[in-house]
């Protein structure tokens, strides 16, 4: 058995999670923040079959698209003299971080 750990963006998480259920996977949602952005994400954590982990990824990359965004740039982490002033900048966004563990006991009670 294994467990997946699944980073996605906030926007793609309800899609994804209906997703996995649908195809017959348990999922488990947590809220989390990061990223450069420090934007809402959402971890999913998935148990499944070694067999089955393969489809589980394949189902998160289909889901969970990067793209593009423009965000404004963050302040500089040491201040020096004169005005920062803040400038768009594109970023890519969404996606996924995925992690996949060995689960060595598993039990439901």
């Amino acid at each position: 058995m294994k467990l997946v750990f699944a980073i996605v963006q906030d926007e793609d998480a309800h899609k994804l999670v209906d997703k996995l259920m649908k195809d017959d996977f348990g999922v488990t949602k947590l809220a989390s923040t990061g990223g450069f952005l420090r934007a809402g994400n959402t971890t999913l954590i998935i148990g499944t079959e070694n067999e089955r982990v393969d489809e589980a990824i394949d189902i998160i990359g289909e889901v969970a698209k990067t793209r593009t965004q423009v965000a404004t740039a963050p302040p500089p982490t040491t201040w020096g003299q004169g005005v920062y002033m803040p400038y768009p900048i594109e970023v890519e966004v969404g996606g996924a971080t995925i992690f996949v563990v060995d689960v060595e006991k598993f039990e439901k009670v």
